[in-house]
């Protein structure tokens, strides 16, 4: 028996947005000692490799890099911060890729989301 994985509709992917944007405004290093910001970041990884497009590669790198920065027990506000400011820069970009204007709104709200964290961390 094989199993198929079912592709993400874009409520999904809304969601995953609004849940992102939620946790940035929360407190960083608190959230880092919870698995819940290790799950919000695997999903938005696995969303991203799910969109399969190139120019998101370095958005999967970064955040591949803020998880095992987290995971490693950790929290420098210069690696943090540093990740952060380039992830809402690159988020903000990679809105462009969108297709649908609701999701396309909610990845330049995370971007911003993302940026702002970012100056706040640092």
């Amino acid at each position: 028996m094989s199993f198929h994985k079912l592709p993400k509709d874009d409520t999904q992917h809304q969601n995953h947005l609004d849940g992102a944007i939620k946790l940035l405004g929360l407190d960083l290093q608190e959230e880092s000692e919870k698995a819940g910001l290790d799950n919000h970041l695997q999903r938005w990884i696995e969303d991203l490799k799910d969109a399969n497009n190139p120019e998101l590669h370095q958005l999967v790198i970064d955040l591949q890099e803020l998880k095992a920065h987290f995971n490693s027990g950790g929290f420098d506000k210069d690696v943090v911060g540093t990740l952060l400011a380039r992830l809402g820069e690159n988020t903000t970009k990679a809105a462009i890729f969108s297709e649908n204007p609701n999701t396309a709104e909610r990845i330049t709200k995370l971007g911003e989301a993302l940026t702002s964290t970012a100056a706040q961390v640092k």
